[in-house]
């Protein structure tokens, strides 16, 4: 039982104060003119100012609360390295004792693990989640068993009671760790890109350790292995092999003794793109054709064109003087013989030999194409003649032979089943809604795929490998049709472009490719191809275990899966031939960027609440209880602080002075008070 006085004024406090002023300054005046009965008449103005500031008598029952005690277990990967899980368990089970043994208190074990995506140890998050759902004025001490390595301490919530650190780890730990600089997300081929990188150690180093191995694989490759300093930033030029993405992986072997080698590789992930993609033009005579390839191909930034049109073929004989014409000489030997590899790309339209390029010089570009080149011919009816650009060298690349037969009527081109699988023309929209070309060239023999057809299924694009290079016949010198929105036009700068960037062997657009995309933790997986089914696909984990995966089949040449990575690293995906490689989520999580135990970081946040730190190596503290304010650790020792709290069970209350004895006494001071005048 608890027993109060209470007020519960019947006016505002504001205008009893001012009674009281008032009261006060009446009896002064009448103490200064000595005037009988200011006593009493004080008196009953004391009893009239107590009835209006409302006395209450209280009666509590109160019931005592126990004392709470938070104790935050971190689980966390970086607190799993070593011997600390031992010193977890074996500190855990005695601090269990002691608060078992203490009484009128509650022991509440919170667990920290791994904070989502890559955030770190998120101690002062999870001690404020705990906080929010208990009552404060409960709270007693709260106990930290970590390695004090904390990543989101500019959260540390307001503390109602001492945190104290009991810190695992050892002075003899070290560790090292490879740290990169700098990574960009693109580079262009062919040319260094410069990476930073730094082998840093930590904590009771060796002395003998002066330099570190660093290993560099390309797309999981045989390494290349290299010597570095220790403790120096390292300026790295690297070239990237080809275009798309580039896995590159960078790993310091684990030297014995180190705390884990988690934190020795670096994994970065870099698209190679083109500087400029060189393209030679030749148009065999002027055409409305040869606008569109010059619209489309100069429509690109990225595109260094170069274009010649056959103004005036050498056996015309009109009588002008050479040094009077206005034209450009044809420089055959520089292009076609000293800078052909230069280009990325040749296109030859509605070309047909006039002797301007000897046989030699068209045998260099059929060799131009086995050695990685690319050619593109776009046939008109110069392709059906016996001046074709086919009865020469170059009819060991092209992918089809000409049967000197030109069909000049309407027709609709079609993508062929083949086609639907291929990426150059696969999703190209609606075929009913294109419009008609009107000449073909007929062909037969194709070698290679067939992804277009025109009249009576006709050839009318082919595309083919030959040797390291590519080769496209499209028999139809009337794409510009569509661009001139002929019935409706079609998606003619689509198909070229499509057309143009396969032949210069950009990654998106292989007809065979494996690849994965990467979302946290999880691969989204995905297979194109012209085959009518693929096989599983094996997944290798970063610790050389494997899984076989099935992929589901989501349009036409298109299957995909999805795959959760059990942990993170560089993944290796194996399909037929077919290979790839991924890397989920960083190669050195934040939980291992620092691994060394420590007692600075959670210093600024412990010392203002009265808490210690305390290496558990030196053995686990007893608890004491301090009174709030005071120091709350000390050698060997940590303080907890009783709360004192309870529990209102029932409040009785009633009036302090009944209302009746109050009038009684101010009219008993007030009569006195005139009658003692009166007798004056």
């Amino acid at each position: 039982m608890t027993q109060i006085i209470l007020f519960d004024p019947l006016v505002p406090w504001v205008l009893i104060w001012g009674l009281a002023a008032l009261s006060l300054i009446s009896i002064g005046v009448a103490l200064w003119r000595r005037l009988s009965g200011w006593a009493l008449r004080g008196l009953a103005a004391l009893v009239l100012i107590a009835a209006l500031c409302g006395p209450v008598y209280q009666v509590e029952d109160r019931a005592p609360l126990s004392d709470i005690v938070l104790v935050v277990a971190d689980e966390t990967a970086s607190n799993q390295l070593s011997d600390r899980p031992t010193q977890m368990a074996a500190a855990k089970a005695a601090l269990a004792s002691q608060l078992a043994d203490r009484p009128n208190t509650e022991t509440r074990w919170i667990t920290l693990g791994d904070g989502e995506g890559d955030t770190g140890s998120q101690l002062m998050g999870a001690i404020a989640a705990a906080l929010a759902e208990e009552p404060r004025a409960r709270i007693a001490g709260i106990i930290a068993l970590s390695d004090g390595q904390v990543h989101d301490i500019q959260d540390a919530p307001d503390l109602p009671a001492p945190l104290h650190l009991l810190a695992t780890g050892k002075e003899t730990d070290w560790d090292r760790r490879l740290i990169l600089r700098n990574a960009p997300g693109f580079a262009i081929i062919g040319e260094p890109v410069t990476l930073t990188l730094r082998i840093e150690d930590q904590g009771a180093v060796p002395d003998n350790n002066l330099l570190a191995a660093l290993e560099i694989s390309i797309d999981g490759a045989t390494p290349q292995r290299f010597s570095l300093p220790i403790g120096t930033d390292i300026d790295l030029p690297l070239t990237l092999p080809h275009g798309g993405r580039n896995v590159i992986q960078f790993t310091v072997p684990t030297e014995q003794g180190e705390l884990t080698g988690r934190n020795n590789t670096a994994l970065v992930q870099i698209n190679g793109v083109r500087d400029r993609l060189r393209v030679l033009l030749v148009s065999g005579e002027p055409h409305p054709g040869s606008r569109t390839w010059r619209n489309l191909l100069k429509s690109d930034s990225a595109v260094d064109l170069v274009h010649f049109t056959i103004l005036r073929p050498p056996e015309k004989q009109d009588g002008v003087p050479v040094d009077e014409l206005s034209l450009i000489a044809f420089p055959t030997r520089e292009l076609f013989l000293e800078k052909i590899d230069d280009f990325d790309l040749i296109i030859f339209d509605r070309y047909q030999r006039r002797g301007i390029l000897p046989a030699i010089y068209l045998d260099n570009v059929a060799n131009y194409v086995t050695n990685g080149g690319a050619v593109l011919v776009a046939a008109g009816p110069d392709f059906a003649t016996a001046d074709s650009i086919y009865r020469s060298p170059l009819s060991m690349v092209l992918p089809a032979r000409p049967t000197a037969r030109v069909i000049e009527d309407p027709y609709q081109p079609v993508v062929t089943e083949l086609g639907k699988r291929h990426p150059v023309t696969a999703d190209l929209g609606d075929a009913a809604n294109w419009g008609r070309w009107l000449r073909q060239i007929e062909v037969d023999q194709p070698q290679g795929h067939t992804l277009m057809s025109g009249i009576e299924d006709r050839p009318l694009l082919v595309l083919n490998r030959v040797g390291e290079g590519r080769v496209a016949l499209l028999t139809s010198d009337h794409a510009w049709l569509w661009s001139r929105g002929y019935e409706g036009g079609g998606p003619q700068l689509e198909l070229l472009r499509r057309l143009a960037h396969w032949m210069m062997k950009e990654p998106e657009l292989e007809e065979q490719a494996l690849w994965a995309e990467a979302n946290g933790q999880r691969m989204r997986i995905r297979r194109r191809s012209l085959d009518d089914s693929v096989g599983k696909v094996t997944v290798t984990h970063p610790d050389g275990s494997t899984v076989d995966l099935d992929l589901t089949e989501t349009g036409p040449g298109q299957w995909e899966t999805q795959y959760d990575g059990p942990e993170i690293g560089l993944y290796r995906l194996t399909e037929g031939a077919l290979t790839a490689v991924i890397g989920l989520g960083p190669a050195a999580p934040r939980e291992f960027e620092e691994t060394i135990a420590t007692l600075q970081i959670l210093h600024p946040v412990i010392k203002p609440s009265g808490g210690g730190l305390l290496p558990l190596q030196d053995g686990l503290p007893v608890l004491r209880n301090v009174r709030a304010g005071r120091p709350a650790a000390g050698r060997g020792w940590i303080g907890l602080t009783p709360r004192k709290a309870y529990e209102t069970l029932s409040v009785v209350q009633s009036q302090l002075l009944p209302p009746w004895l109050l009038l009684l006494l101010s009219s008993f001071f007030i009569a006195l008070g005139w009658i003692r005048e009166g007798r004056r």
